[in-house]
């Protein structure tokens, strides 16, 4: 490995930290303003609905979601429909991590009690618009934004 490529390799673990953080404001400040729509149904029914409201996707998927034909069908349609529409799309890869960022429990055990709720969808999170007086968001959000042009996952 040479300097060149070592120093790559920081440069672009830094970045993916700027984003990872960028990414934690704007899912606090949404959750703070009840700005987030979370699962794929309900996602595709606010995309129906209102798409212009809509400024970022969310697709979160692990490994083993790879191989889920459905949910794979069902990403391809919301990244077509959000492109039509200008909606920033941005692939996480870690859904435990992001159940935590919106304060879910990730492995929420149905064993716990009988009647107990199915843990929330996490493969699709929407970010709706925020008011205008998150100043700070919208330098977050644009790092965002040329994260998503770059085709980068987050880890």
């Amino acid at each position: 490995m040479t300097l060149e490529e070592f120093s790559a390799g920081e440069q672009k673990t830094e970045r993916m930290d700027k984003v990872g953080d960028a990414l934690e404001e704007v899912l606090s400040k949404a959750l703070s303003q009840r700005t987030i729509t979370v699962g794929v149904y309900e996602a595709a029914k606010l995309l129906n609905v209102d798409p212009d409201n809509v400024v970022l996707c969310l697709l979160a998927a692990d490994e083993d979601d790879d191989r889920d034909v459905a949910l794979q069908i069902h990403f391809t349609l919301i990244q077509a429909f959000c492109c039509e529409n200008d909606i920033n799309i941005l692939r996480v890869s870690n859904p435990g991590r992001l159940a935590e960022l919106l304060l879910l429990e990730p492995d929420a055990s149905p064993a716990a009690s009988e009647g107990a709720e199915q843990p929330p969808d996490l493969h699709c999170v929407l970010v709706t618009n925020m008011s205008k007086h998150v100043g700070g968001c919208q330098q977050r959000k644009r790092s965002l934004i040329h994260i998503h042009r770059s085709g980068r996952t987050l880890p």
